[in-house]
């Protein structure tokens, strides 16, 4: 339990001691140095821990450090001191989902899309940026334990906040191909190029996707289409020879 100085002090006008850490801290947070900042910030949380801000910082800060339990912990004390602060709960959220807890991290990331949409239901461009980028870290984490399933719809709800982020559309094309929904990935693969076409990891893909579906005409000429636009294109350079390799064996393998 604090003592009555302590309360004072964390009722009260900031001390000298206390602004100093505070500033000195935030200037040192804003120029990435984590261990300067986190110096301060503990500093100031022994005689003022009503912060939520504070609390917000020192939890992005050990996140930095891949000390999840204690980042997580801070970032609770910041929703408990502002249940509305929205960045806080998008931080937590990326947390949960870097320990493995997707339910969790949905559950919160839903909750600061809640909290930030005004009255008019309209909710800010940073949000969304914010919210779209964390569904797709939830999808990346799905495909890489294989449930395909789950990561299309992640990447179909970061792309509900944010249809103009091709980064997620490919990735979202990607899982569907790799979900036996080739065509589909077509789709979105081709969405993108209209969107942006030296999106060029898209280009790749739907040559690859083609390819897939027996199109290997289709694929070569995409592939060479893509290193017409960049010739250090090693991802398409490698298709194209593989394909290449395997037609010629085709053609001199000896027929029955």
């Amino acid at each position: 339990m604090a003592d009555a100085t302590t309360l004072t002090q964390q009722t009260g006008p900031l001390t000298a001691a206390e602004r100093s850490a505070y500033e000195v801290g935030r200037m040192s947070y804003e120029r990435g140095d984590l261990d300067g900042a986190l110096t301060q910030f503990s500093r100031l949380l022994e005689t003022r821990r009503s912060f939520a801000d504070v609390h917000y910082m020192m939890g992005t800060l050990l996140e930095r450090k891949d000390d999840l339990e204690l980042a997580a912990q801070s970032l609770r004390e910041a929703l408990r001191l502002n249940p509305s602060y929205a960045e806080a709960m998008l931080a937590l959220a990326s947390i949960y989902e870097r320990l493995g807890n997707f339910d969790r991290s949905r559950e919160i990331a839903e909750r600061a899309r809640a909290t930030a949409r005004p009255t008019t239901g309209v909710i800010d461009a940073t949000t969304r940026g914010k919210l779209a980028n964390l569904h797709a870290q939830i999808g990346d984490a799905y495909r890489e334990a294989g449930d395909l399933n789950e990561s299309v719809e992640a990447y179909r709800k970061a792309l509900d906040r944010c249809p103009t982020f091709h980064d997620i559309r490919n990735r979202l094309g990607i899982a569907l191909r790799e979900a036996g929904l080739p065509d589909r990935a077509l789709s979105e693969f081709r969405r993108v190029l209209r969107a942006k076409p030296d999106f060029l990891d898209s280009a790749v893909q739907l040559g690859l996707t083609l390819y897939t579906l027996g199109r290997a005409n289709e694929a070569i000429e995409q592939w060479t289409a893509v290193l017409q636009r960049d010739p250090q294109r090693a991802d398409a350079r490698m298709y194209l020879r593989l394909v290449r390799t395997r037609a010629k064996f085709d053609e001199e393998a000896p027929r029955d």
